[in-house]
């Protein structure tokens, strides 16, 4: 009986407390949505030298292996410096040395291979190797420069620009 009586009194005990915890929840004003975190556009694979990211906030990090990429960042290269990008629909995107490449467009939906993207090569070299769009939809991704906008057909090819940032 003594087991039983403690038992019970221990229920008791987490249900009050359940219940108290039920109603402050229901008498808080209601929490505010979390903001929807900016989808990832991909991840930086290989860095070579100084290799700065530039967020959409204007925060500057030095880039590394496995750090994400968002849909509108700009990658700097500093001189005898590379890096390498993977995308989400497998795009690969290698900055050469002393490139500013800003990632403008992405927006890509695994399950219907719906998206696009546009780059910008400001100054520098990069080659691309399309991935998902490229091959779905080709007229969805686009690279441009300070004096042209090119439409890419292929799978794999290089831009280079001597503009100034």
């Amino acid at each position: 009986m003594k087991k039983f009586l403690t038992a019970a009194l221990g229920l008791a005990i987490v249900g009050a407390a359940t219940l108290a915890q039920a109603q402050a929840q229901a008498q808080a004003p209601a929490a505010a949505p979390a903001a929807a975190a900016p989808q990832q556009a991909g991840f930086v694979k290989t860095v070579r030298g100084n290799v700065q990211l530039l967020d959409s906030a204007g925060a500057t990090r030095t880039a590394a292996p496995g750090d994400a990429l968002g849909a509108v960042d700009r990658i700097v290269t500093g001189p005898d410096s590379s890096a390498a990008v993977v995308l989400r629909d497998n795009t690969t995107l290698m900055v050469g040395p002393s490139s500013r490449m800003d990632l403008k467009e992405f927006h890509f939906d695994g399950t219907t291979r719906d998206g696009g993207m546009l780059v910008s090569l400001l100054r520098g070299s990069m080659r691309m190797i399309t991935g998902l769009i490229g091959k779905t939809n080709p007229d969805a991704v686009r690279v441009e420069t300070q004096t042209a906008t090119i439409g890419i057909r292929g799978t794999d090819f290089i831009v280079q620009t001597d503009g100034q940032p």
